[in-house]
Formats: C-alpha cells, structure tokens, sequence
C-alpha cells in the first residue's frame, strides 16, 4: 500500500504531531477487542515473514524479550523487538537489530496505518492499537528473521494478539489489572493464554501457573512445555544448567552457564523459558550454544532490578505490583547491607499499593514520594496519605515532590556516601530520573560543588 497524500495529513510531518493526532482519535485509553485493529490491519495487506515469538505475562516480559533479543543476535540474525510502555523515548517501544526505531519510518508507518484506518468507513483505534499497528507496519517493511512481540495488556484482547505466533511464552501470572483481566489468577491466566496457537510451542515458564492456562492450551492443541515437567533449571554460586526437550521430544541441554547480566532471582526463571523458546524453534532458527553464553552475559534492559554504582548506590526497577515489589524487597535484601534505604515511589491511582508496601516497607528508611505526569496516577499526597494509613515503623519519614527528578534529588541531599536509593513504582517514575541518562550519585561530602549533592548524568 502507498502513503497517502491525504489532505488532512500534510501537517502531520513529526513523530510529536502524529503522536498528539493518535491521542485525539479515541475517548478511552484502554478498549479492549481485536475486531477493530484487525480490520485496520488487514486493509494495510502487511505480515510478519519471519518467525514471531509473543511473550505475556504480569512480570518478566521485558527480561525475556531482551534475552531473546540477545541471544539472537549473538546469533548472527536480525531481531524486531515490539515492547511497551517505553521508559524515556517513546521509539523505545521498538527495536530493529537492536536499535530503537527511526523516526521517519515511523512516521510514514502511521501515515499509511491512517490510510487504512479511514479506506471505506472510519475505524476508531486507541492510541495504543494505531501505534502498535504503526510498529508492525514498520516492521513488516524491514528485512528481519525473528520478531519479538510484548504483550501490552492481558493477551486474548491485546492488539498484539492480532499476529499468529509461532511460539508463546507465558511468564509469571499474578494480579494486576484486575479491571480488565479479571479478579483472580485463573481468570488473569486465561486471558494471557489467548496468545497460544494450535500445534505451537507454549511455553510457560511461571513454576505455578494457574490451572486456567494449562487446560487452554491442552484443549487448544498447543505444544505445552511446563517449567518442572518439559524443562527446568539448577544452579549453585557460580554457574547454572538447563534441561529440557526439543518439539521433536528429543532431550537438550544447556551447562555451565553464567548467570544472565539482567540482575534478580527471579530472572533464572525468564532465563529458563527463554531456552525453552529456543530449543523449540532450533530447527527454524538455529542457536550455538556459544551465542546463549554470549547473549546471557551482554543482555541489557533498564529499568529491571538495574543497580548504578555511585555514593549513594542507585537501584532503579520498574516494580509495580504486589508480586513484583516483592521480587525487589528479596533482591534488595541480598544486596547486603546499607546504613540508611531511601525510596523514590510513584505509582498509578489504581494500583493494589496496600498489598505492595508491607513487603518493601521493612527495607526503607525514607520515603520520597512523587507526582507523575499522567492523569491516571496517584498524586504524591494521596500516597503519603495512604502510607501513613498503614505504616508501622516509628523510624521512618517521608515526603513529596511534584517530578521524579526533584525526589531524587531531595534523596540525594538526605543520603550518605555507603546509603542505598531505590527509585521504583511505574514506567514514569524510573524514566523521569532517567530523561538525561543513567544518573551517576554523588554525596553532598564527596566533591560536589559547595558542598550541594550531585546527580551526575
């Protein structure tokens, strides 16, 4: 399909335009269905030619795309990742060998996706469906050999969903948008198996996963592989192995491998159905065990568990719900000890926060709470509010601020050298202190001009 000249187009000419003009296309953020952006994308008459692997789950799904993405490209192949929400750059959302999207093909990938949108009758996308059909659109016009595709939210619904996967990996399943998804695990679970395809690898890598899942994806035909029955993994300090099957049934192993870069327990987990993806598209996408090593170690995601050194050391993590916070109150305990912990937090209004901070609240000291830059978050105030409300511990205190940055920065001045900052809660509260790179700390009495703290970038 050609790029239109359409009249109502030619002031769309940057990636700021088209993504205010997205915005205004739809009343609600969130519409949940496949029947509108399936028909979009259909009219575009694009596909993915290559092999796609889908990914779903509560938490994990960053760490898994970008081990994939690793791993491939040690490889030798050229990788599209599609993830979202992004940290710092919108373009983020998708990466073509590794780099983050161009803007320009971005823009005439929404150019021609409006072109399909308004062909015949109008149909109304969310801005998250016309930009994903905008990232698949740019993706499909690129020479590539593995697509990586992120479920956004849930995954029977999720207009990612619109692409027939060749593999599907479920990574662990907990609560969250419970509005949308439903009020418990098996009903969560049965909205994030709607990614499995019938005869496809499902790989579920959650070491408990809800009845819900397996059940869909025996009675869909899937080719289920189950962490400790189809595949599993050990470790002791030093090294960890892999076991597992091939599609053919055929055993495959995996030994003395480095841990993945990407810190946190729970990332042998997503390491683990990482390679249980792999070693089931081995015959269309054939890895060297060297290219796994070489992928594990050099894996980056920021944002995940990621440790800055510094005086103060800095711990960023995108950690928004019960399980996931509880995921970083164990990795913060095994960093051993700080004197003091200081906690940057923000978080969106409809979070499930009383369950999220009993399970850091005995590793923080002092709370630096945030406004965000979105109207679905919860305002500093309303969090302090709701702190106070359940707060048990008499040694501790807290704040607010209007901006990310500006908490940091109070954290800062209130942290010692051998203290600890840990910035966590949404997308928005980690990529508000990353907006002019990866802050390098310094405390007040280690340099900083006048005695001031640093935050060095």
């Amino acid at each position: 399909m050609d790029i239109c000249d359409n009249r109502s187009m030619t002031t769309l000419r940057t990636l700021d335009d088209w993504l205010a003009y997205i915005e205004g296309l739809h009343p609600k953020n969130i519409e949940m269905g496949l029947e509108r952006v399936s028909a979009v994308w259909q009219r575009t008459g694009l596909g993915l030619a290559c092999p796609v692997i889908t990914v779903a789950g509560t938490n994990g799904k960053g760490s898994t795309c970008a081990m994939l993405e690793a791993i491939y490209a040690q490889a030798g192949y050229r990788t599209a990742v599609y993830s979202s929400p992004h940290l710092v750059h919108f373009l983020e959302r998708c990466r073509i060998g590794g780099e983050m999207a161009d803007a320009d093909q971005f823009v005439a990938a929404c150019a021609l996706i409006e072109q399909a949108r308004t062909a015949q009758t109008d149909i109304a996308l969310t801005y998250f469906e016309f930009t994903t059909l905008a990232f698949f659109a740019l993706m499909a016009q690129q020479p590539i050999d593995v697509a990586i595709l992120e479920v956004g939210l849930g995954g029977r619904l999720d207009a990612v969903n619109i692409i027939d996967t060749d593999c599907a990996i479920i990574t662990s399943i907990d609560l969250d948008h419970m509005e949308y998804l439903g009020p418990d695990r098996e009903s969560i679970g049965f909205e994030k198996a709607g990614i499995l395809r019938a005869g496809k690898p499902a790989i579920v890598s959650d070491p408990v996963p809800p009845e819900s899942v397996i059940r869909h994806a025996k009675a869909l035909g899937a080719d289920l592989y189950l962490m400790g029955v189809d595949f599993n993994f050990n470790g002791d300090k030093q090294q960890w192995g892999w076991a597992g099957r091939d599609a053919d049934g055929q055993p495959r192993r995996y030994a003395g491998l480095a841990y993945p870069a990407l810190r946190g327990a729970n990332q042998l987990i997503n390491a683990s159905g990482v390679l249980g993806a792999i070693t089931a598209l081995r015959t269309r996408l054939p890895v060297t065990a060297q290219a796994v090593r070489n992928g594990f170690a050099f894996v980056e995601l920021p944002g995940r568990f990621q440790i800055v050194p510094g005086q103060p050391t800095l711990v960023l993590d995108v950690a928004h719900n019960p399980h996931s916070v509880a995921a970083l109150a164990a990795n913060l305990d095994a960093m051993g000890f700080y004197p003091t912990t200081h906690a940057v937090f923000g978080a969106m209004a409809d979070k499930d926060l009383a369950a999220m901070w009993p399970k850091v609240a005995p590793m923080v000291d002092k709370w630096y709470f945030t406004d965000l830059p979105t109207a679905r978050a919860a305002t500093a105030l309303a969090l302090q509010t709701l702190w106070q409300t359940q707060n048990q511990r008499k040694d501790t205190s807290s704040s607010v601020y209007t901006s990310p940055q500006a908490a940091l920065d109070a954290a800062v001045a209130g942290a010692d050298a051998t203290d600890r900052i840990v910035v966590f809660g949404s997308f928005y509260t980690v990529g508000g202190v990353l907006q002019n790179g990866t802050p390098r700390l310094s405390a007040k009495h280690l340099g900083a001009p006048g005695g001031a703290p640093a935050a060095q970038h």
